[in-house]
């Protein structure tokens, strides 16, 4: 903080005291209730932050009776946020529910709010929480919400339905006829909501293609205790014959740095036991630069490629992983899907006695490969092979030759070559087309999920 700011800090907090002491009452404590985490976190930020230097000076005294979280907002760098997504971010913990659980009571499905060309709204899921109530009802990734309790399905539904529903609903299923909306299939009574354990490695299978298996799991987030559950899965893999291995990452929107590595350490060639995994590079102030190395696993899955399917949701900690294994994974390790979204940057935990309830996530440090490769922030890291989920188009199960992402990497597996660049299997082909000409997708909830590298 330069002493410009320092004198116009000290004028702010003069006044405000002051004003809260009128009549003869002084109020000073109930007015440092208020500033008093704000306080914190624009010294912090003055300290720590990557973008120290473009920390705006605070002259309105109103800035500081904002939400922690909205203050924090009016602060960040325009290079510490992207596509609505603000990567500083505060968390408020008031809940004492375990961090595997979901924030809110659910029914543990994820779904995309789309709007038809025939103006029929409706909501497509996504994938279901083994154990959770969409699971018990039958709910599953592809089926089409069209009405809940005989309610058509509304450009406003995702809230009540999905992300933060308060009462149970008998959902209605729907089959998409083109032009003229949705056939009515059937209706499934949804239990009531309630907090659901997501799991991060949400499926595991064994795929074969030609003559060759490939293990196959989808990972969602990168949680703190994950890389046991990692060990374990790749073990049961390997004990099956699998020449191959893929990751679908294609939701993954990111989570802790340390599981990267953990995840990473797995992965690569047992060669690379102490090589740089990861940089991170923190501001000039501090003037530091740690590595992170690739850690003793332990264990080392015998395979030979490594596919990871990646979407424009794929981001963060799941960028890491992929940057960061390609200079030790030359002609083993593809890409596949869409470009990433592009996040090379990791926040820190900060918090203090006096606001327990507060989490400060604040950027810290920007991250690299051993090549020093982190150029992927405008235009995200790119696929080696591109590919594009069809949203317009009931969404084929996970494992399913029929899904245009996996699609060509079975191909390759059977054939030794990609296919031609939008070249797709004949089932590939049948999904693609069934799409409408003109759809709109109202609510994609991860374009705006939290991208998280938690260190």
């Amino acid at each position: 903080m330069n002493n410009r700011q320092l004198a116009s800090w000290a004028r702010l907090l003069a006044m405000a005291a002051f004003l809260l002491t009128g009549c003869g009452q002084d109020r000073s404590g109930e007015y440092y209730a208020l500033v008093g985490p704000k306080t914190w976190i624009y010294e912090t930020m003055q300290q720590d932050y990557l973008f120290y230097d473009e920390v705006p000076e605070v002259t309105d005294n109103k800035t500081f009776f904002r939400k922690p979280s909205e203050f924090l907002q009016q602060l960040v760098s325009k290079k510490d946020q992207k596509n609505g997504v603000y990567f500083s971010h505060v968390d408020s913990v008031f809940t004492p529910t375990s961090r595997a659980l979901s924030t809110y009571p659910s029914f543990g499905f994820e779904g995309v709010l789309v709007r038809t060309s025939s103006g029929d709204y409706a909501i497509q899921v996504v994938y279901t929480q083994p154990e959770s109530p969409a699971t018990q009802a039958g709910l599953k990734r592809g089926d089409w919400i069209i009405a809940a309790n005989n309610r058509k399905i509304a450009s406003d539904s995702y809230a009540k339905y999905v992300s933060r529903p308060a009462e149970s609903y008998a959902f209605t299923l729907g089959q998409y006829t083109g032009g003229t909306g949705f056939d009515t299939l059937r209706t499934v009574q949804m239990p009531a909501p309630t907090y659901v354990n997501e799991q991060n490695l949400l499926r595991t299978q064994v795929i074969q293609s030609g003559n060759r298996k490939a293990g196959y799991v989808v990972y969602n987030e990168f949680g703190t205790d994950d890389a046991e559950q990692w060990k374990a899965v790749l073990q049961q893999l390997t004990a099956q014959g699998i020449d191959d291995l893929i990751i679908d990452l294609r939701y993954n929107p990111g989570g802790y740095v340390t599981t990267a590595c953990q995840l990473g350490s797995l992965l690569a060639p047992a060669s690379c036991k102490g090589k740089p995994f990861l940089k991170m590079t923190y501001n000039d102030r501090l003037q530091r630069t740690d590595v992170l190395p690739f850690e003793e696993s332990g264990y080392h899955p015998d395979y030979e490629n490594l596919y990871l399917l990646t979407s424009g949701n794929t981001a963060s900690a799941a960028e890491i992983l992929i940057n960061c294994l390609r200079p030790y994974m030359d002609g083993r390790l593809f890409q596949v899907g869409e470009a990433t979204f592009g996040k090379n940057l990791a926040q820190s935990l900060y918090t203090h006695e006096d606001y327990p309830q507060l989490e400060l996530w604040l950027t810290t440090c920007s991250l690299s490969n051993a090549e020093d490769f982190m150029d992927y922030y405008e235009a995200g890291l790119p696929a080696d092979y591109s590919a594009r989920e069809s949203l317009e188009a009931p969404l084929p199960a996970f494992g399913d030759a029929a899904d245009p992402l996996l699609s060509p990497v079975l191909i390759r597996m059977a054939t030794g070559s990609f296919p031609t660049s939008g070249e797709a299997t004949p089932d590939v082909q049948a999904v693609q087309t069934r799409a409408a000409a003109a759809w709109k997708v109202a609510v994609h909830p991860m374009d705006h999920r939290l991208k998280n590298a938690k260190l």
